[in-house]
């Protein structure tokens, strides 16, 4: 890992931490979903430049649609004004405080104590497909056939849930206009 990779792993990692310290520090649901959605997308970044890039690309997209629905759904359905009214993020604050505690020690402790291996084992140059065979392994072909047989389902569902399409607005040869709407509504009527 060059110098400039190691600086930006480095900054990517205390702004990961500095978010996420924020998540818990500021007083909105709003400002903690984007705290939330800023310290997902430097983990994504860590991750892509510690070697997967694949997998950071899919944390970052990932998360960024969650937190985005997260603050759409708080914009419309909360009670306060999209979740601006000042609140405490912090519940039990003592126990909260231990339990992160000893579950902080426990990962540290873990890193000296793991028989790490001496020497770097000979990797693929696709990282792509090592992560999906270490995810999947023997049944990488029954989950992307499966992919396709969902897709398949939900682009079939839509098509038999409409009542009509292109043609029964616009006629055979697709040439009626203004187009008749066959639900009664709409332009052409």
């Amino acid at each position: 890992m060059g110098t400039t990779a190691a600086v930006l792993l480095w900054t990517l990692g205390v702004l990961a931490l500095a978010c996420g310290v924020l998540v818990f520090t500021l007083n909105s649901m709003a400002r903690v979903t984007f705290a939330l959605l800023a310290s997902l997308v430097c983990v994504g970044g860590v991750v892509a430049l510690l070697g997967l890039p694949y997998l950071g690309v899919v944390i970052v997209l990932m998360m960024a649609m969650e937190m985005v629905i997260m603050a759409v759904f708080m914009i419309a359905y909360m009670m306060n004004p999209a979740g601006l009214t000042p609140m405490s993020m912090l519940h039990n604050k003592r126990g909260a405080l231990a339990i992160s505690g000893v579950v902080f020690a426990a990962l540290t402790s873990a890193v000296f104590v793991v028989p790490w291996p001496d020497r770097p084992r000979l990797r693929s140059k696709d990282t792509t497909v090592q992560v999906g065979m270490s995810l999947m392994g023997d049944q990488m072909l029954t989950m992307v056939t499966l992919g396709f047989v969902l897709l398949a389902t939900m682009v079939g569902a839509t098509v038999l849930a409409t009542k009509r399409g292109r043609y029964d607005r616009f006629g055979d040869d697709l040439d009626q206009r203004p187009a008749r709407d066959p639900a009664g509504g709409g332009v052409g009527r």
